[in-house]
């Protein structure tokens, strides 16, 4: 059987739990996608599976490769897919419910697969479809953010956050964000207002938001229900919102659980990055054999952008 370099989980836990080893090569199935992996990530869903959090939401079996980005070039494709062939550059969200990308192949659904943006390289690319979709769903699915409106976004300096603040600026809304270590990537964002909440206390000079954008959960999302107008939304990506709440305050909630149809919106998103609408910010690359240094990074939670792990 032939074999790849992967990264597995054997057990649940912290990130030591990360191996750096020989793994089966996977092949595509009927409508697959089999992916030569250029370049992957580390989002905060991934160290979540790691720690085992995610099996109430996902039927894992381990071994598991984590890993849910993927930019690279198609080796083959499965019986019934007529739009890839081996040879492509492609980008891709894969292995949410089953092996990932922290590994040399991936496989991936063909709906879920789409051309990279022309304009960044593949290193590049690797750092947008999880926290793209997330973002996708969370303001425009979601929220439906509209021109003239002021979205709040915590966490706007991060990989999802950061993504939000340009997706919203395309949308025509007006953005305020929090951050704490990386206030200056905001302003080089264009935020309108930039809050630094290890200062100052985002409640205490931000009122009356259309849309609130949570991606910390906890206090901070309880803190923010007041700074909603009437008729307002907040959206979580990390913690399901109380309806009770939401009605409490005159406002309503949403939740990011799943994506949009993955495919069809990474076109978009590459048409939004080609033109010079939107830009992933990489803010370290690191080898494969270096995931979990990565998974250290992304938990201690003050990383701008994303971390990408180099493949190939």
């Amino acid at each position: 059987m032939p074999t790849m370099k992967a990264v597995r989980i054997h057990a649940y836990g912290g990130p030591e739990v990360l191996v750096y080893e020989d793994a089966p090569r996977p092949t595509a199935g009927d409508g697959e996608v089999l992916i030569r992996v250029h370049a992957t990530s580390v989002n905060p869903f991934d160290c979540a599976v790691r720690a085992g959090y995610m099996t109430g939401y996902f039927n894992h079996t381990l071994p598991l490769i984590p890993g849910s980005d993927v930019a690279g070039i198609v080796e083959a494709v499965g019986a019934g897919v007529t739009n890839f062939a081996a040879g492509d550059s492609v980008y891709a969200r894969a292995g949410v419910y089953r092996d990932g990308a922290n590994a040399e192949y991936v496989v991936a659904a063909a709906t879920d697969v789409a051309a990279p943006p022309k304009s960044i390289d593949l290193l590049h690319a690797a750092a947008l479809p999880h926290v793209t979709l997330t973002a996708w769903q969370a303001l425009i699915e979601t929220a439906q953010i509209a021109a003239g409106q002021t979205v709040l976004i915590h966490g706007a300096a991060g990989g999802v956050g950061h993504i939000a603040v340009q997706l919203a600026h395309w949308r025509g809304a007006k953005v305020i964000g929090t951050a704490s270590t990386h206030v200056d990537v905001l302003r080089e964002l264009k935020v309108e207002q930039v809050i630094d909440y290890a200062t100052a206390p985002f409640e205490s000079v931000v009122h009356d938001v259309d849309v609130v954008i949570d991606t910390v959960g906890g206090d901070t999302q309880a803190r923010s229900w007041a700074v909603l107008k009437r008729g307002g939304i907040l959206v979580s990506t990390v913690q399901a919102p109380s309806e009770e709440t939401a009605a409490s305050h005159g406002v309503r909630q949403g939740m990011v659980y799943s994506a949009p149809p993955i495919g069809p919106t990474l076109t978009q998103v590459a048409a939004l990055v080609d033109g010079g609408q939107l830009r992933p910010i990489v803010s370290a690359v690191l080898p494969l054999s270096e995931t979990r240094q990565a998974h250290v990074q992304i938990e201690g939670k003050h990383v701008a952008g994303k971390l990408v792990l180099q493949v190939a």
